[in-house]
């Protein structure tokens, strides 16, 4: 049996640096991941699709570049260089990680699975490792649907969809959420025909109606066609092309294509973990139970990261970090109750957002104020010819507090960050109206949202 004093089940965005800066404090920490460092983000999420992203839209404009006056022959997509391209990016990145894990004398690494034994004890490749403190950051994984035939095809997930050569004649894409749109809207840029299929009514059903409303429509104008309020109950495979059964509304219908994806969910990586051993709590779902402190119902075990649950983004698992090592090295009392979480859903127009939606703030019963304007009113977004989308921000009428905002435009991940700092500082939206922006810039849009501000019923 190895003794540490810590140990940490998952090299993603929270168990690598803490490990790291555990070790940096002269702890003995074992980090132990059973994949790449550099968990979902670096390797099959952030990093990986965003460069893909990032190639999606240099061919968008090359291919639409008459729109600016500018003349082009020979545009050609070439998904290998591409696919080349992305993975030197994660190589890359992962490199750095490892190099900074691996220059540090007390961090032990082990690539293996991990599987708790006992409270404080972990089997790892046959070897019992134990600590009084465990830190859980072993992520999620695709969750594949039960659809009658699925296991028969050659299915595509987020991971195995940015592994293709050759580009799609007609992808097939279960579910409407972040990585559906972020993936149907970038092979179709390369030159997939693109056909979404969402059981919900409506595209990314949480926010707002006419936040869905309007990037569907953007989505459709390049091409995407939407099957809404589906489901899928059967695929086979025929000759060349996949054939899915759906179901709508009590009626069937069937579609086909050459590529199918599945991007309906994903689920927490509990079920091999021996989580039974350790006597930890899970919900109904699978994600494991915490407070507010990240501590789980063991003293001393921890979790981050999306095995806990709640928003699942690469910058809530760091933060995640942050919380953890402020309340046990730096004795602060960090929790991630009512903590802000911006976040962005990576299409383009970009749909960034913080806070409460208009729907959430109306069934908290809160009298409202709502700015809202099309980015056919800001100067930067004429003058670049990228108008589509709007900017809305939802006020407490009562304190004029912002409550929430939804920017759907170019850079709407960016902008929105700078609403984020006004809503965490506690000041009143009206400190917008009187800033002094930079022109021309997307920014300047701000001073015009907010002149826009107005009671409603």
């Amino acid at each position: 049996m190895t003794k540490y004093d810590a140990i940490v089940i998952g090299a993603g965005q929270a168990g690598n640096p803490l490990s790291q800066k555990l070790a940096d404090q002269g702890w003995n920490v074992a980090l132990i991941e059973s994949d790449q460092v550099g968990g979902t983000c670096v390797n099959t999420g952030c990093t990986p699709t965003k460069t893909m992203v990032a190639s999606a839209q240099i061919a968008h404009y090359v291919r639409n570049a008459m729109k600016w006056g500018i003349h082009t022959t020979g545009m050609r997509v070439d998904l290998a260089a591409i696919v080349a391209r992305k993975e030197r990016m994660v190589l890359d990145f992962r490199g750095g990680q490892e190099r900074k894990i691996s220059a540090r004398p007390r961090l032990r690494f082990y690539r293996a699975r991990a599987r708790f034994i006992a409270p404080h004890q972990l089997s790892v490749d046959g070897e019992i490792l134990e600590s009084e403190r465990i830190f859980i950051d072993t992520g999620m994984r695709v969750a594949i649907p039960k659809i009658d035939g699925l296991h028969k095809v050659d299915y595509l997930t987020n991971a195995t969809a940015m592994e293709l050569r050759e580009i799609p004649r007609h992808l097939l894409i279960l579910g409407a959420g972040y990585i559906g749109l972020e993936f149907g809207q970038m092979f179709r840029r390369f030159g997939s025909e693109v056909t979404i299929v969402e059981h919900a009514d409506r595209i990314i059903a949480h926010e707002d109606s006419d936040v869905s409303s309007e990037l569907r429509k953007i989505l459709e104008d390049e091409g995407i066609r939407f099957v809404m309020g589906a489901s899928a109950n059967r695929v086979a495979k025929r000759e060349d092309r996949l054939q899915l059964d759906l179901e709508a509304a009590g009626r069937r219908s069937t579609i086909e294509g050459t590529h199918l994806l599945i991007a309906t969910g994903r689920r927490p990586n509990t079920d091999d973990l021996g989580v039974e051993h350790a006597g930890l709590a899970l919900d109904d779902h699978g994600y494991i139970e915490v407070n507010g402190r990240l501590e789980t119902n063991v003293p001393g075990v921890w979790a981050l990261g999306d095995v806990k649950g709640g928003p699942a983004f690469t910058h809530i698992s760091f933060n995640d970090y942050q919380v953890v090592y402020g309340n046990l090295i730096e004795g602060k009392n960090l929790s991630i109750e009512h903590r802000l979480v911006p976040y962005s859903v990576f299409t383009d127009p970009e749909l960034g957002r913080v806070g409460m939606t208009e729907a959430e703030a109306r069934a908290d019963g809160q009298r409202l104020k709502i700015g809202k304007i099309p980015m056919s009113r800001v100067s930067r977004a004429l003058e670049r010819d990228e108008t589509a989308g709007f900017m809305k921000i939802v006020i407490d009428a009562a304190e004029d507090r912002i409550l929430g905002a939804a920017l759907l435009c170019t850079d709407g991940g960016e902008l929105v960050q700078i609403l984020g700092a006004v809503m965490m500082a506690g000041a009143p939206y009206t400190l917008l109206k009187g800033a002094v922006y930079i022109h021309p810039t997307l920014a300047e849009g701000f001073w015009t949202l907010m002149e826009d501000v107005k009671p409603v019923p």
